[in-house]
């Protein structure tokens, strides 16, 4: 059985007038290059924010846990909202929000209204799902994979940008400027998006799951609120225990409901496919990956020269060492789509990972050399750009067309738990594996190569987890059946095949 849908917009009926698809790729990446941006810009004020706003430490640290927190949450609920009642005009709504958010953070110093603010800002991380749902929707079959390459990478460009340009405000401007140019920058960007980007046609029947989305909100609070927090609180705390064992309690209860109810917060039964269940199996061990390199390479480079192994480098310096492996993401996106059209996304994955792993291995024996040490940054992000861009591509192919948003959000929310696990994990053998240099404590330049090892573990197993996926088919097969325009009347006809 099929249906066509028929290109109006939503909310007047009207034929939609359309718009070149070179500009909605372009508008949807920059979305995603600010949202990004946005995750990582507080990272160099942190060991300031006590002087600034005369909160503790611990407190401070809420200003990336909390950004964590509304992330993971509000992703792959948006990705269902938008699934239901508009793409693009969810995607609207969470720039909107972003912008809220840093119009807080620029007006006060005080560390409740910057931790409300900060919350608001990572609830638009959003944004990357829904754009690779947008893409899919509005663009030729050849088109997608090049476009959603890009957008995938997005996440990764961003952090690369956003922490030395963080630092550079940090440490010429008032802290309060990179906020309020945020702000401005998410306005532009909801400007481009209402002129640039078309609101897709497709929509998925039924209720919105308020029960489901609420229950895999609690799970994944609980889980979080337990791996950030557990350094701080003792990982066999009653907190952290009580946490963990409420995360799981409250997922087999969530999962149980779930499968009852017609139309699910997530489909579980499509999730449970080996095409898509290995896919975000390996996003997770992608996600702890490649953010071992953010975390470690700034903070490795400044540690005084006393320490037998640091640098000495300054706050901008050690940022900007991450901003070559930007622009290999850039570079490396379209590369990973012509790898996958040729060859199959599940190809481009198993390489992406197998760099990611030399390029730990190269920074195991070059932790000495800044160049070098650049050199392994860069190596490590450019495995992470074909990998950001492959698994977007493979968790289409596995999951009907009118599901797109709900299941590439949780796709990246996947990626999001990986980092938070290996936060914790970095945090913890950096906090335990110490020396004193220089009057102070310091991490041993063993403890770093410790995190190399682990993060190219985390690499080849993600290897290992990839060589088991099925086969995949070309973009669209098996979801759309068809896709053409009508160039008389301008009006674009989907067909979709129910039961994808």
């Amino acid at each position: 059985m099929s249906a066509d849908i028929s290109a109006l917009d939503g909310a007047t009926g009207q034929t939609r007038t359309p718009h070149h698809p070179r500009f909605a790729v372009g508008v949807l990446a920059f979305c995603g290059v600010v949202v990004a941006v946005m995750q990582t810009i507080v990272v160099p004020l942190l060991p300031h924010i006590p002087a600034l706003t005369g909160a503790t430490p611990t407190a401070a640290s809420w200003l990336v846990t909390v950004t964590l927190l509304t992330g993971a949450v509000f992703t792959p609920v948006l990705g269902r909202v938008g699934d239901m009642y508009g793409k693009r005009r969810v995607l609207v709504a969470s720039l909107a929000v972003l912008v809220m958010g840093s119009v807080l953070c620029a007006v006060s110093s005080h560390i409740g209204v910057l931790i409300t603010g900060r919350a608001l800002q990572g609830a638009a991380l959003a944004v990357v799902p829904l754009g690779i749902s947008i893409l899919r929707d509005e663009l030729p079959p050849e088109r997608v994979l090049s476009a959603v390459a890009l957008m995938s990478s997005t996440l990764g460009i961003g952090a690369a940008v956003g922490l030395p340009v963080a630092a550079l405000v940090v440490e010429n401007f008032d802290w309060h400027t990179m906020f309020w140019v945020s702000g401005a920058i998410g306005l532009i960007d909801i400007v481009l998006v209402l002129c640039c980007v078309p609101e897709s046609p497709l929509r998925t029947r039924g209720r919105f799951d308020g029960v489901g989305a609420l229950g895999l909100s609690a799970a994944l609070v609980c889980l979080l609120l337990a791996v950030t927090q557990g350094a701080d609180w003792g990982w066999t705390s009653t907190r952290t225990v009580g946490l963990l064992v409420a995360a799981v309690v409250v997922a087999l209860l969530w999962g149980a409901y779930e499968l009852r109810v017609p139309t699910p917060m997530v489909d579980l039964r499509v999730s449970a496919r080996p095409a898509v269940l290995l896919t975000n199996v390996a996003a997770l061990l992608i996600g702890f990956a490649f953010y071992a390199n953010s975390l470690v390479t700034a903070q490795m480079v400044q540690e005084p020269k006393a320490t037998g192994y640091g640098l000495g480098a300054s706050l901008v310096v050690s940022g900007l060492c991450l901003l070559p492996g930007g622009v290999a993401m850039v570079a490396l996106s379209p590369v990973s789509a012509r790898i996958s059209a040729t060859y199959g996304p599940k190809v481009s994955l198993a390489l992406a990972a197998g760099i990611i792993a030399v390029g730990y291995a190269v920074r195991y024996f070059t932790s000495h050399s800044l160049w070098l040490i650049i050199a392994g940054a860069t190596v490590v992000a450019s495995g992470t750009a074909i990998a950001y861009s492959a698994l977007p591509a493979l968790v289409m192919r596995g999951v009907p067309v009118s599901e797109t948003g709900a299941a590439n959000g949780l796709n990246t929310l996947m990626r999001s738990i990986g980092q938070a696990f290996c936060s914790a994990t970095v945090a913890a053998v950096l906090a335990n594996i110490t020396f004193q240099a220089g009057g102070r404590t310091a991490p041993t330049l063993h403890a770093y190569q410790v995190v190399f090892v682990i993060a190219a573990g985390a690499a080849l197993l993600a290897l290992a987890v990839t060589l088991f996926l099925p086969g995949s088919r070309t973009p669209g097969t098996g979801t759309v059946g068809e896709d053409r325009k009508d160039r008389r009347g301008g009006a674009r006809t989907i067909r979709i095949e129910e039961g994808a």
